[in-house]
């Protein structure tokens, strides 16, 4: 049986903005393409295939379940890094496949020492400092100690990368907290340079950092939301507009499009309400198409008589409440629309556009928390 709804990647998009970014951050800063919440909803596996067809040989993940699927699913033997979850009883694993992972305290560092002595394979490791966000990250109180672990199990240790994450690096009113951050980062590392306790990479920059910060960008920048065609907020879009060529003003393009049908039309008279509740009450006689997507394949119930989409070339909008698996949209004014006839949920169709800032215009959702809500089991296929 199909699926209700399905979503395309578009292969062509994703180059542009890997050709945008790269020459945005130089060649000497390697990309870490940050594929957590399921490479932000777009698919791990097809993220990685188009990650590594532009070059890219290094992905950042959230959990170990999310770096054991890049592993798999590379053709490169890209490198992959675990910036969060990871239980100490995945380290043998993730040690054994060569991933590394952040230590932000103690337990997972000395558990990982203990695994790597027991099989003879060096953990490889990022260490994480606290710099200002204050949610992993080893205190500078700490740092005694942890150098001292460092120094005595050098032989099980492999030292990937001394990193950070800013908080607020998207927002331009944060600038202050930013460099407070940045500096911090800074006087760790001159701390460690001086006892002489090195790393492969120095990392710290996210999308965000990296386009608003340039100092940030070092050895590594993470780069998430950017590669997948969205500027982290629209402050960070408008410090950079300056500074964008002039022909190509808007130089991320999104990748992701989502398209469904219509499962049937009805006709409704003036008077009647349309679904649940009395929400909405048809102002004249209507007809109306039933799309079977809804708040369980992540269509937010926000989207009640606010959302929108595209049939035939037109943008139409919701009437009523958003149920667990359809919507109801209004076809009133549309000519020969019939059962199947292909909705765009996001994404073009004749001469407009849904954009995934739409939903966050009419439902509250960030473009992060829509795009990584979107349900594992919608069909995507990469397109060209």
């Amino acid at each position: 049986m199909r699926h209700t709804s399905y979503i395309e990647i578009s292969r062509q998009a994703y180059g542009k903005n890997m050709d945008f970014l790269k020459s945005d951050i130089g060649p000497k800063t390697e990309i870490s393409v940050v594929v957590k919440g399921n490479a932000y909803g777009h698919g791990i596996e097809n993220i990685v295939a188009l990650a590594e067809e532009n070059e890219i040989k290094h992905f950042s993940t959230f959990s170990a379940d999310e770096a054991l699927r890049v592993h798999e699913a590379s053709k490169s033997n890209s490198e992959v890094m675990v910036m969060g979850m990871l239980e100490n009883e995945d380290l043998e694993e993730i040690i054994r496949k060569g991933i590394s992972f952040y230590v932000f305290e103690f337990d997972r560092l000395k558990e990982a020492i203990n695994v790597a002595k027991k099989i003879q394979i060096k953990a490889k490791i990022h260490v994480e400092v606290e710099t200002g966000f204050h949610r992993t990250g080893f205190e500078w109180e700490e740092k005694e100690a942890l150098l001292e672990i460092l120094k005595e199990n050098a032989e099980q240790l492999s030292l990937k990368g001394l990193c950070t994450h800013y908080a607020g690096a998207e927002s331009i009113s944060n600038y202050v907290r930013v460099r407070k951050q940045i500096k911090q980062y800074k006087k760790f590392k001159q701390w460690f340079d001086a006892q002489n306790i090195f790393f492969e990479k120095y990392h710290t920059a996210c999308s965000a950092a990296t386009l608003l910060y340039p100092e940030t960008k070092m050895d590594l920048v993470r780069i998430g939301i950017a590669s997948y065609g969205f500027w982290p907020t629209q402050e960070t879009y408008m410090y950079r507009f300056q500074s964008l060529a002039e022909n190509n003003k808007n130089p991320l393009r999104r990748l992701i499009s989502w398209k469904s049908s219509i499962m049937n039309t009805k006709s409704v008279k003036m008077g009647e309400f349309i679904g649940y509740g009395s929400s909405y009450m048809a102002p004249r006689n209507m007809e109306i198409a039933l799309v079977p997507i809804g708040y369980g394949h992540g269509y937010s119930r926000w989207l009640s008589n606010q959302g929108k989409v595209l049939i035939s070339g037109k943008i139409v909008p919701v009437t009523g409440t958003v149920t667990m698996n359809s919507i109801a949209v209004d076809i009133t004014d549309l000519e020969q629309v019939q059962k199947g006839d292909e909705v765009v949920i996001i994404g073009v169709q004749g001469d407009h556009e849904i954009t995934v800032a739409s939903f966050g215009e009419s439902s509250q959702q960030v473009n992060y928390e829509l795009l990584t809500r979107l349900p594992l089991d919608i069909p995507r296929r990469i397109v060209d």
